[in-house]
């Protein structure tokens, strides 16, 4: 199946700026919604993709990472956003123009804990341009099972006295009513007068859970993986998502540009002069690198097809040499000698006053 392009989707150019995203989603969103084409099964699924290549445009961290990695990079191996029952005409209206529409006074039912969970997980930069196999260990919440997830020690909760049950409070400020989330119910319009012995009225344990995990080729530092229903646990079994924050180690010897990789190479003068063969490190072993004569500090050599393979396109980067000219730092008597007469076969006097064309041979050898 081939993964659906946003942009395409969207109806916008790759350069659009935010607001031309926003707009392109509330035209699509309201033409395409379930509620104005019940039974239109194609409506739905538009709206579905909709819906998705929003979360993803919409979102500038998203964004970056899906111009870079596509959906590879946002979802691991596992499936796209959320679909569209997450939405309704309210949201879209209010999401853009800032309410409008009636707030419902029966807030969502919601645990005491985020359902996804965040870790980083730090790879070698040769695992990172190969892939690996690493096991992930961190903790989940659960809800706890002597209260059943309410964290009430008779498993039950009173309405909250500040809100009314509503899970949100009122704050007039001049002319202007001001809504915020509850601060003693936390939002959810119940709070707890007697706490879990167990859970101290937090309402969930935690417990260590471990997993085998591939990391993909062509993994670099900011990526941020998905995976499926790795997260905490709900109330109503459900759980939520893992997020894996990558981070690469530096390498010593490689510097990574994207799929491109940069590495200096010691090239000793009489080398560079003759222009000799020489070994160079790749990333995938030693090969001979034939230098042309006369080869001059830092300059470049690009290898094709020899960097790092792009994690959405598949295509290989550049491995880039840069050559670092090293000279003698001392000489015994015999080079001493060879290296004047060197110079002499040059026509350069050593002690002798600089004659006006000599400047003109120098610039001769390096022809």
């Amino acid at each position: 199946m081939v993964d659906i392009d946003y942009y395409e989707v969207l109806e916008i150019s790759r350069d659009a700026d935010n607001e031309t995203v926003k707009k392109a989603f509330r035209r699509l969103a309201l033409k395409y919604h379930p509620d104005r084409n019940q039974g239109d099964k194609e409506a739905e699924h538009k709206f579905k993709e909709i819906n998705e290549a929003y979360q993803c445009l919409g979102n500038e961290e998203k964004r970056e990472i899906y111009d870079r990695y596509g959906k590879a990079g946002l979802n691991g191996s596992s499936g796209g956003f959320g679909g569209f029952e997450d939405f309704d005409l309210g949201d879209i209206f209010s999401s853009f123009f800032g309410g409008g529409f009636q707030e419902s006074r029966k807030p969502k039912s919601v645990d005491n804990y985020p359902l996804d969970v965040e870790i980083s997980l730090r790879v070698d930069f040769k695992d990172a341009v190969f892939g690996v196999q690493k096991e992930l260990k961190y903790k989940i919440k659960t809800p706890c099972k002597t209260c059943n997830g309410s964290g009430s020690k008779d498993g039950k909760k009173t309405t909250c006295p500040h809100c009314g049950g509503r899970g949100k409070i009122s704050e007039r400020r001049g002319f202007m009513n001001y809504i915020q989330t509850c601060p003693y119910c936390k939002g959810s319009g119940q709070i707890i007068k007697e706490k879990c012995e167990k859970c101290h009225g937090l309402g969930y344990d935690e417990e260590e859970i471990s997993f085998k995990f591939d990391v993909p080729k062509g993994v670099d530092t900011g990526l941020k993986i998905r995976i499926a229903d790795k997260g905490n646990l709900s109330k109503t079994g459900e759980y939520g998502d893992l997020y894996v924050n990558i981070i690469v180690k530096e390498d010593d010897k490689f510097i990574r540009n994207g799929d491109d990789v940069y590495v200096e190479i010691p090239v000793f003068i009489t080398q560079a002069m003759l222009g000799e063969c020489i070994l160079i490190p790749t990333l995938r072993g030693e090969k001979e690198l034939r230098l042309h004569v006369g080869t001059k500090d830092k300059e470049q050599f690009v290898l094709e097809k020899e960097g790092i393979e792009n994690i959405r396109t598949k295509e290989m980067g550049r491995l880039i040499l840069q050559v670092s000219i090293k000279m003698p730092k001392k000489l015994d008597e015999q080079q001493e000698k060879l290296l004047k007469e060197l110079q002499d076969s040059f026509g350069i006097k050593s002690n002798c006053v600089i004659e006006e064309n000599l400047f003109d041979k120098i610039k001769g050898w390096f022809k």
